[in-house]
C-alpha cells in the first residue's frame, strides 16, 4: 500500500495536524489537544500510531502530542534543543527515523518561526513524498517570526528565509508541502486561499522563495500585526507538557447564579449567532458566537484564568465550545446554561435586552439625516479592526480602537450613540456587546466593509 497522509483540520484556529500511514503503522504530526479525533481516525484506518512528531513548541494551541504518545505508547519526537519537562526522543538536523520498512522521516533544522523549529521529510520507498513544515514554509507565506519577542523577530526572519530556501533546494518540485499553520492562524505572517501545494508551486509563488533575504525580512516585519494575548501562555504550557483533557459536561448554572456572576463582573459568553444575540440576550453577557473564531477571541479578550460561563442553544453547542477552548488551554468553564434568554433571566424581562443592527447603507443614510430616529443618529463611528486593516482603508472620521484593546479602553470611546463596525460583522457584535454591558447606546453594523464605499461613505486609504 502506498503512503497516505490524512489531514486533521482545526479550522477555528487555522491549523492542520497530519496522520501519515502505510496501512499498518502511522506517524502523527503536530496533534491538537483533543486527541480523540486522531484516535478515532487511526481506528477507522486500522493503523497503529507508533510515532508522534512536533515541528516546534506551538504558540497558538496546547499540543496533544505528549498525551497521544502516552496513550498509544508511541515515540514522541521533539527537537533536542527545546527545554521540556517530560521524556521525549530528542531529534536534530540530519536524524532519520524509520517509522516502518516503507516509511521514514528525515529531520531538517528549519529555524525561523522558532529557534529550534524542525521540519520532517516523509520518505517512501521511491523517495520523498513531501515535507511537514510546521510554521516554516506555508502555502504562499511563512510562519511569523515575532512570537518569541519583537527583539528576536529580525534574526528569526533571516533564519526563516534561509530555512525555506533550504527546503526548496533539498526537495524535488513535486514534493508535497504539509504546513501546520496558514489557514487563518495568527501564526502565519500572511494568509493564502490555497488548500494544497508542492515545493514547485511555492517556488513560483511564495515571496520567501522569490525575494532576496533583506527584502523578505523588511516585507515580513512590516506586515506583522497583533496576535492573540493567550499566545503568551501556550509555549510555556507545551514545554511543561499537557495531560489528557477533560471534556465532560460542566455544571449547569441557574438564573440566580448567572445573575450573581454578572454582578461579580465575570465573563458570561453567549455562543449563539450574533443575529440571535441581537434579537434577545441576557443583559451584561458578551456575544462571541461559535460560528466564528470563538476560542481565539475568548482567549484574546478574557483575562487569563478568569472564570468563564458559557451560554448556548444546546448542550452540543456548549460541548463544542468546551472543546475549542481546551485547545488553547482553557480547560474547564466554571458553569454553563442552555436554552433561551427567557430561561436564563428566570422570566424577568428587566434582565433581557436587544441590540440594534444596521448596514453601511443605513449608516450613510443616518449620517445624512434621511432616517427618522431608528437606528439612532451616529455620534461616533467606531472601527474595531486590527491596525493593519485600518491602515489599508477606513471610514473618514471614524475612531479606531482594535477589539483586543476595547475592554481596557471603553472609557476612550467618545460620548453619544456608537455605531461600531469591523470587516464582516462578527467582531462588531463582540464590541457592541461589550459597549452595551458598559451602559452605552450602540448600533452594530452587521455588514461587509467592502460595501462601505458603495454605500457612499468616504473611505480613507
Amino acid at each position: 500500500m502506498p503512503i497516505d497522509v490524512e489531514v486533521v483540520a482545526t479550522s477555528s484556529l487555522g491549523d492542520r495536524s497530519y496522520l501519515a500511514h502505510d496501512g499498518r503503522v502511522a506517524v502523527v504530526v503536530d496533534p491538537q489537544r483533543d486527541i480523540d479525533r486522531v484516535l478515532l481516525l487511526a481506528g477507522r484506518l486500522g493503523v497503529r500510531v507508533t510515532h508522534v512528531a512536533e515541528t516546534h513548541l506551538h504558540n497558538d494551541y496546547v499540543s496533544g502530542g505528549l498525551a497521544l504518545a502516552r496513550v498509544t505508547g508511541a515515540a514522541y519526537l521533539v527537537a533536542g534543543g527545546e527545554k521540556v519537562g517530560f521524556d521525549r526522543v530528542p531529534v536534530a538536523d540530519g536524524d532519520e527515523i524509520a517509522v516502518s520498512d516503507r516509511m521514514r522521516l528525515r529531520v531538517l533544522a528549519t529555524a525561523g518561526h522558532t529557534f529550534n523549529h524542525v521540519s520532517y521529510v516523509l520518505d517512501g520507498q521511491e523517495g520523498p513524498e513531501g515535507v511537514f513544515t510546521g510554521g516554516s514554509l506555508l502555502f504562499g507565506s511563512t510562519g511569523r517570526t515575532d512570537l518569541l519577542g519583537r527583539e528576536h523577530a529580525h534574526d528569526l526572519a533571516h533564519h526563516q528565509h534561509t530555512s525555506a530556501r533550504r527546503l526548496a533546494d533539498v526537495l524535488p518540485d513535486g514534493a508535497r508541502v504539509w504546513p501546520t499553520h496558514g489557514f487563518g492562524s495568527f501564526c502565519s505572517a500572511t494568509q493564502s486561499d490555497a488548500t494544497t501545494s508542492t515545493i514547485g508551486r511555492e517556488k513560483a509563488a511564495n515571496p520567501v522563495l522569490r525575494l532576496e533575504a533583506d527584502d523578505f525580512v523588511e516585507t515580513t516585519l512590516a506586515g506583522l500585526d497583533a496576535y492573540p494575548a493567550y499566545y503568551a501562555h501556550m509555549g510555556v504550557r507545551n514545554a511543561d507538557g499537557a495531560d489528557l483533557v477533560d471534556l465532560t459536561p460542566v455544571r449547569t448554572a441557574d438564573p440566580a447564579e448567572l445573575q450573581a456572576r454578572l454582578r461579580a463582573g465575570e465573563w458570561i459568553v453567549d455562543l449563539r449567532s450574533r443575529t440571535a444575540f441581537a434579537r434577545r440576550h441576557l443583559t451584561g453577557t458578551v456575544s462571541i458566537g461559535l460560528d466564528g473564531a470563538m476560542s481565539t477571541w475568548v482567549g484574546w479578550l478574557v483575562p487569563w484564568d478568569a472564570p468563564i460561563t458559557l451560554l448556548g442553544d444546546t448542550a452540543d453547542q456548549v460541548g463544542e465550545a468546551q472543546r475549542e477552548l481546551a485547545r488553547i488551554g482553557i480547560d474547564r468553564p466554571v458553569a454553563a446554561a442552555t436554552g433561551q434568554p427567557d430561561r436564563w433571566a428566570g422570566g424577568d424581562e428587566a434582565r433581557l435586552a436587544d441590540l440594534t443592527t444596521a448596514t453601511f447603507a443605513d449608516l450613510a443614510a443616518a449620517g445624512a439625516g434621511r432616517t427618522p430616529g431608528e437606528p439612532p443618529h451616529p455620534d461616533v463611528v467606531l472601527d474595531v479592526r486590527l491596525t493593519g486593516e485600518w491602515r489599508a482603508g477606513h471610514l473618514d472620521g471614524a475612531v479606531h480602537i482594535p477589539l483586543p484593546e476595547l475592554p481596557a479602553r471603553i472609557g476612550d470611546v467618545p460620548d453619544g450613540v456608537v455605531w461600531v463596525h469591523c470587516q464582516s460583522g462578527y467582531r462588531s457584535s463582540i464590541a457592541a456587546s461589550l459597549l452595551l454591558a458598559a451602559g452605552r447606546r450602540v448600533v452594530s453594523i452587521d455588514d461587509d466593509f467592502d460595501g462601505a464605499a458603495k454605500a457612499g461613505l468616504a473611505v480613507v486609504r
